[in-house]
């Protein structure tokens, strides 16, 4: 048993959670609820897997969480007008359908 004296961080793998189909939030707010029972432990969210983690550990109340470059880097993402995002993606798509070789044929 972890003395409440006892600086400690709880690591819950949330991410291995999600690759079982299963949502974590539910386990990470009880997990929040048992870290408050020891003052000194921090909780973890380990192996996120999506941008939209960040917004849940934080909103659960995590301490800290663990984050790839790759996720972060999808930061800049945060707020944007979704009919421009998705303008952006179908461009993107045509610039390597075209890098590739292929062509659109019309009728």
């Amino acid at each position: 048993m972890l003395d409440p004296a006892t600086p400690a961080i709880l690591s819950v793998f949330a991410g291995r959670i999600v690759d079982t189909g299963v949502d974590p939030v539910p386990h990470m707010r009880a997990a929040v609820g048992i870290a408050k029972a020891k003052p000194k432990a921090e909780l973890l969210w380990a192996s996120p897997r999506e941008l939209l983690n960040i917004f849940q550990a934080d909103e659960v109340g995590c301490h800290i969480i663990t984050v790839t470059h790759d996720v972060l880097k999808k930061l800049s993402g945060v707020g944007k007008d979704l009919s421009s995002f998705s303008l952006e993606t179908v461009a993107m798509f045509y610039k390597d359908a075209q890098v590739a070789g292929y062509s659109i044929e019309t009728r």
